[in-house]
């Protein structure tokens, strides 16, 4: 369906996630990877949407002056909020596990921000979903920081791994945005372009 819409524009989809990728492959279009070294630093003030809304547009910024009249770029972050602050990546071994430990028997936030930016104009579209795990016992969570390595994960988790097959109890909103991109908003998104 979006193949013909987007014959004449370029999509630019500036994301190294394999995950975010292979979802704008389900889509059935072409489009182009571009990436750019960007840092991820947000002002400490933020929070919440504020968060993932900055680092979109902060990626997307990087492409300013670069992009052509056909061109749409698309950036995206996503971070885990629990007890009022953000889990992005974690630094290391120890840093997930303390994590997963804190996600562990409670619910937190998914957050995705989305930013669609042409050489006129800049949109963001935001997903939050709501995920609960159950127990998760140290051996466990060792398990899987060992045999999953979610180390360029935020909240050091991937719902379509063995965690969330065996630690996820509930889950209230769209699950792609868990992965890393509220899908369904976005293929809207694209159908009104």
């Amino acid at each position: 369906m979006l193949r013909e819409k987007f014959k004449k524009i370029k999509i630019i989809l500036a994301s190294g996630s394999p995950r975010r990728q292979q979802f704008f492959k389900d889509f059935d279009i072409d489009f182009e990877i571009r990436l750019k070294e960007i840092d991820e630093v947000y002002p400490q003030n933020l929070t919440f949407l504020e968060i993932t809304d900055y680092l979109a547009k902060l990626k997307a910024a990087a492409f300013e002056g670069e992009l052509q009249e056909n061109e749409l770029l698309i950036t995206s972050d996503t971070l885990v909020w629990h007890n009022n602050q953000a889990l992005g990546k974690p630094k290391d071994y120890n840093d997930a596990f303390e994590m997963l430990k804190s996600l562990a028997n409670a619910t937190h936030e998914v957050i995705t921000s989305v930013c669609f930016k042409t050489s006129e104009k800049e949109e963001i579209i935001n997903e939050i979903t709501k995920v609960t795990f159950t127990t998760l016992s140290d051996e466990a969570i060792h398990y899987y920081l060992e045999n999953y390595k979610p180390f360029d994960k935020a909240g050091s988790y991937g719902i379509q791994d063995w965690i969330g097959l065996t630690g996820i109890s509930k889950i209230e909103g769209a699950y792609t945005n868990v992965v890393g991109l509220p899908t369904e908003k976005v293929y809207q998104y694209l159908l009104k372009f």
